[in-house]
């Protein structure tokens, strides 16, 4: 997936369903970060910016930004991106940890990097993670 100029990947185990954009209902007194709430084919999923979870720029969506419903444990979510690029398979050794120097939210979710074959550097998230970020956002 992308964010801005940078490139994201979840383990498939997390996600459920990739959708079109969508304008999510408000949810007075949200932060930011969840923009709202959408109802897909009837489980009520609550919409989270990844741009803005991740420290970047707030962007308007436009044909290519996606919805990517992700679970994990018990909980439900649509994470807002700019755009899904492809479904890859990665294995364990493909994996780098990631940089040292990372900073803010971005040090607390990225578990790994994988670099793809035209040096493009895919920073791996962890879905727990993301998650626990947006707790602390309430």
């Amino acid at each position: 997936m992308r964010l801005a100029s940078e490139y994201y990947a979840l383990p498939g185990t997390s996600v459920r369903e990739i959708m079109r954009w969508r304008t999510p209902t408000p949810v007075p007194g949200a932060p930011p970060v969840i923009p709202g709430l959408i109802n897909q084919r009837g489980q009520i999923l609550t919409v989270i910016d990844a741009r803005l979870l991740l420290g970047l720029a707030a962007a308007p969506p436009d044909r290519a930004t996606r919805l990517i419903w992700i679970q994990h444990n018990a909980i439900d979510a649509a994470l807002l991106v700019d755009a899904v690029i492809d479904l890859i398979t990665i294995t364990s050794e493909q994996l780098t940890p990631p940089p040292v120097n990372l900073a803010g939210s971005a040090q607390r979710v990225i578990q790994a990097v994988y670099q793809h074959d035209d040096d493009l550097p895919i920073a791996i998230l962890d879905p727990a993670a993301l998650l626990i970020l947006v707790q602390e956002a309430l």
